[in-house]
């Protein structure tokens, strides 16, 4: 680069800064490794492909149904964010499409997402598939997830929590604060998706 243009970079910043007009920060997830293509089947049977959301905003949410406290809340937020976006920017909120990727295939049948992911938005998606599939899913997304026995018999999963929010390409770009509220949720999502 040469000297002219080098000094330049820095006086262009302070005359749009002067004249207020924003510079967009980078999104902090840009350029991450997270994300990738999947097939899986929606709470209706019908097969679902990361393809299907391009041009879509998406919020990625991995838990399972059994979730007896961490899913539930967090995905309430989500759905309570897509409500106030609903209300305040609705061009906005049609763009952005709510994902739940189950991380306990054996249970969460599409029968049972589909009772499931009602009670927090009639847009969100419940995906599930096979038990390899659902691991090649989570991996590409950088979630852990583990069953352990509970005192009943049955299993819980351990799991992480993250809400992503991808872009209409499929690139992350942030980490929705689910676990805060859904005017927090919202917030974040009007901080990147335009």
């Amino acid at each position: 680069m040469n000297r002219i243009a080098f000094w330049s970079l820095p006086i262009a910043a302070a005359f749009l800064s002067a004249c207020g007009a924003t510079v967009q920060p980078e999104p902090p997830l840009a350029g991450a490794a997270i994300g990738g293509p999947f097939t899986l089947t929606d709470q209706n049977g019908r097969t679902v492909r990361d393809t299907d959301f391009k041009g879509k905003w998406r919020i990625v949410y991995f838990g399972y149904s059994f979730c007896p406290d961490v899913c539930p809340t967090d995905l309430q937020h989500i759905g309570q964010a897509l409500r106030l976006l609903e209300k305040k920017d609705a061009a906005l909120a049609a763009k952005v499409t709510p994902i739940f990727i189950t991380v306990d295939p054996e249970r969460d049948t599409p029968a049972a997402l589909r009772q499931y992911v009602a009670n927090f938005h009639p847009r969100m998606l419940g995906l599930s598939g096979s038990v390899d599939t659902i691991a090649k899913v989570a991996k590409e997304y950088a979630i852990y997830y583990q069953k352990g026995p509970i005192k009943d018999g049955t299993y819980a999963v351990n799991h992480s929590r993250q809400s992503y929010l991808m872009d209409p390409d499929g690139k992350p770009v942030a980490l929705l604060p689910s676990e805060q509220s859904g005017e927090a949720v919202a917030s974040e999502i009007e901080k990147w998706a335009k």
